[in-house]
């Protein structure tokens, strides 16, 4: 198996699903919207610089999971998929993963954003495996904690190495493809890391290492 693993936000598509899912839950009235949008905008930014306290972020990321149904929570997810997701879909991202599939490679999405939102995404992308943030589920409710180690960082490396562990596979000829910096632990981890219209961070990082810089807007 040859693994061709991808990041999701900013990489397969053109823009932050879980940055989109705050500001779908602003927009649709369902959080408070000026305490629910500053706090959403300040975690994004600390994404982006490095900065990011992913158990902080993620409590307050999947509280509005937990004090509603899964029926609500479902339907409200089918109208972000077709509001946020659907304009973020690229073109260029569709026939990379098909350049993928045609070679027989075994197509991943490993993502910090949790799968209760990118799990529809990655199906809509046909991408067989995903490794996301785990939110805490009991008796089919968000209890609003994380399960197990956050995909984020060094916890994408320790959740991918237990994911080969379980089906009895390596990293031989893989390939990751990323936008963010934050990633930079895998991609050095990787035989084929590719820079995806990169941060200026990762842009550097990767002309110095001679990894493929690439872009998949139009």
């Amino acid at each position: 198996m040859t693994l061709a693993i991808f990041d999701l936000d900013n990489t397969l598509l053109a823009g932050d699903s879980d940055h989109a899912w705050g500001e779908f839950l602003v927009e649709e009235g369902l959080v408070d919207e000026e305490v629910y949008r500053q706090a959403n905008d300040r975690f994004y930014q600390e994404y982006l610089n490095g900065e990011l306290d992913v158990f902080e972020y993620q409590r307050f990321a999947l509280q509005p999971l937990s004090t509603h149904s899964m029926e609500e929570l479902e339907s409200w997810r089918e109208t972000f998929m077709a509001k946020k997701v659907q304009p973020m879909m690229l073109e260029k991202a569709a026939t990379l993963l098909a350049d993928h599939r045609a070679q027989g490679h075994t197509l991943m999405i490993i993502t910090a954003t949790n799968r209760f939102i990118t799990e529809p995404i990655a199906e809509l992308l046909g991408v067989d495996y995903l490794i996301a943030t785990e939110p805490e589920l009991v008796n089919g409710r968000f209890t609003g904690e994380v399960a197990g180690t956050p995909s984020f960082q060094d916890g994408k490396v320790v959740r991918l190495n237990d994911w080969l562990e379980a089906f009895d596979e390596t990293l031989d000829g893989a390939w990751f493809y990323s936008d963010s910096h934050n990633d930079v632990p895998l991609l050095k981890l990787v035989q084929n890391p590719v820079a995806v219209d990169p941060d200026p961070t990762l842009e550097k990082l990767a002309i110095e290492s001679g990894w493929p810089v690439m872009s998949l807007r139009d």
